[in-house]
C-alpha cells in the first residue's frame, strides 16, 4: 500500500519498488523524463536528442549522463557518425516504469506532459474529462483496474508498424 492505497504494479505485475534519492531526483526533470520517452522507441545520440529538443548538446549530455548513471538509459555500442565522428546512441531501459515516484510536489510528469502535446497538433489530441464521487473502495478499484491495462500494454513488445502514441492519466480530488 502506499498512501493508503494499493501499491502500483509494474509491467510483470508484481509491485513497483519504492525510487531512490538520486532516482526519484533523476526523474524530477522534464528535460530527462523527455529524453527517456524520445529514446523509448528507437536508440538516439545526444546530439539527436539535442536537436528533437531543442536544446544545447551539452546540457542534454548532463541530463543524459545522469540517467545513464541511475539506470534509465543505456548505452548502444558506438558507431561512425558523419565525418568519421564516433556517436552513442542511448536507449530507455524501461526502469521507470518499474518504480514507484510518490508525488514529490514537482509536477515534472505533467510538465512534461504539456510540452510535449504542445509539439502536435492540438487535434490529433484525444481528451476526455470526468467527474466522480466514489467511495475510497470503489476509487481504489478504479486505479487498479486502469493501472492494470496501463501495465498490460506497457509489458506488450512494441508493435513494429505500429503508431507511437502517449496516454496520460491524472486520478486527484477535486478542489472545493
Amino acid at each position: 500500500m502506499t498512501g493508503g492505497r494499493p501499491a502500483p504494479t509494474s509491467p510483470r505485475g508484481d509491485e513497483r519498488r519504492p525510487a531512490t534519492d538520486a532516482e526519484r531526483k533523476a526523474l524530477a526533470s522534464v528535460t530527462r523524463l523527455r529524453i527517456l520517452r524520445l529514446c523509448l522507441y528507437e536508440p538516439l545520440t545526444n546530439k539527436q536528442l539535442a536537436e528533437r529538443l531543442g536544446r544545447n548538446p551539452a546540457s542534454v549530455l548532463h541530463h543524459v549522463r545522469t540517467l545513464v548513471t541511475q539506470g534509465f538509459l543505456q548505452a548502444d555500442p558506438p558507431r561512425r557518425g558523419p565525418r568519421g565522428s564516433t556517436e552513442v546512441p542511448y536507449r530507455a531501459t524501461g526502469k521507470s516504469w518499474r518504480l514507484s515516484t510518490e508525488p514529490d510536489g514537482s509536477n515534472s510528469i505533467l510538465r512534461a506532459f504539456f510540452d510535449e502535446v504542445a509539439e502536435v497538433p492540438e487535434t490529433s489530441v484525444d481528451t476526455a474529462r470526468l467527474g466522480l464521487q466514489l467511495s475510497p473502495e470503489h476509487r481504489d478499484e478504479l486505479v487498479t483496474r486502469i493501472s492494470a491495462l496501463f501495465n498490460e500494454f506497457a509489458g506488450r513488445p512494441h508493435d513494429p508498424d505500429g503508431e507511437r502514441i502517449s496516454l496520460f492519466l491524472a486520478v486527484f480530488p477535486e478542489p472545493r
